[in-house]
């Protein structure tokens, strides 16, 4: 897994649309910052909600999310802080030493991504790792306690870390207690936030992109969580290698966006369909070989009523879902130690 800059919103994909919460933390640090770049960052994020920042300019952890300071005294900004001004020390190090190893100068970046997530059934998972210049550099086996090295210079991290035994049943208890037990909290602090949903508007729309050929999106807005599944079904089966995917994206107000394409044969006679599974809403919306007009939009109904509608020869059918198949998702993708 690559890590990205902390500023960003992790995308994986995932098969189940299983309600999930995460705590993650990521630090990035840079050789050569310029540009506006600060030398150290680290952000917190609760699922996509940042929820704590510092960095090297202001040399202050402070909250994001109004409810975290509205529940954190200020003695706990100021001890993370204290430990922050430690780990920028500690990355300008490290980062030193495998720019040594590597034989590398100029700009490169170190970045360490730790956190849980906290599943629908109860369980819970805890990762930790590493990246130089955005590729896999260690990573962190809790059940083994041990590290996992992608190359040479990693083995010789390895080596040094897995020596202290101690600080690898520290790094566990973390991820497998502490860290689950902060989630937990944060999630009851900012639940009308983090464990609100808001069902997602749905349109299907056609363009031509060349001649004989009709592109069909299938574009979905306004919902909460961003755990969404959204695919096209030809004649009743899936077509998963044939469809493009749009990223999870913010739309600015709390909720997010996406999209699933695929492309037709303007002259064949296939029937395509746009199923749409978001919490426990479902929804297919069926293109007619015939369009009417070219654009629907359709508020998801959650609950148990079933609801028909027939709009510009595009029928909508929404459901709740009884059974939780196993389909393919776009999900959108911690406190300080």
């Amino acid at each position: 897994m690559v890590l990205l800059l902390p500023l960003l919103i992790v995308l994986t994909v995932k098969h189940s649309v299983a309600r999930t919460h995460s705590l993650r933390y990521f630090r990035l640090g840079v050789s050569d910052p310029g540009h506006g770049i600060p030398e150290f960052i680290s952000v917190g994020y609760v699922d996509s909600h940042p929820i704590t920042t510092y960095d090297s300019v202001s040399q202050l952890k402070e909250p994001r999310a109004p409810w975290m300071a509205e529940n954190l005294a200020p003695d706990h900004w100021e001890r993370y802080t204290q430990l922050l001004r430690g780990w920028q020390q500690m990355f300008t190090v490290e980062l030193r030493h495998l720019q040594r190893h590597y034989n590398h100068s100029g700009l490169h970046t170190y970045q360490r991504m730790i956190g849980c997530e906290l599943l629908e059934d109860g369980n819970a998972t805890g990762f930790l790792q590493y990246a130089y210049d955005g590729e896999d550099f260690i990573i962190f086996n809790k059940n083994t306690l041990s590290w996992m090295a992608v190359d040479n210079v990693a083995h010789i991290t390895k080596r040094a870390w897995e020596a202290n035994r101690h600080e690898l049943h520290y790094q566990k208890n973390w991820l497998e207690k502490e860290c689950i037990a902060w989630l937990k909290r944060f999630l009851e602090y900012g639940k009308d936030t983090l464990q609100r949903t808001e069902p997602p508007l749905v349109r299907v729309s056609r363009k031509e992109t060349f001649p004989g050929i009709t592109t069909l999106f299938c574009r979905a807005y306004g919902f909460y969580p961003p755990e969404i599944s959204m695919i096209w079904m030809k004649n009743g089966e899936e077509i998963l290698q044939e469809m493009d995917f749009g990223g999870i994206l913010p739309s600015g107000d709390g909720t997010y966006q996406t999209w699933v394409s695929v492309e037709m044969d303007s002259e064949n006679s296939d029937l395509y369909s746009c199923h749409v599974e978001h919490c426990d809403v479902q929804m297919v919306l069926q293109v007619p070989q015939e369009w009417g007009v070219s654009a629907l939009v359709m508020k998801a109904v959650p609950g148990t009523i079933v609801l028909g509608v027939a709009l510009a020869g595009v029928g909508v059918l929404v459901w709740r879902r009884r059974h939780r198949e196993q389909k393919g998702v776009i999900y959108l993708p911690t406190p300080d130690q």
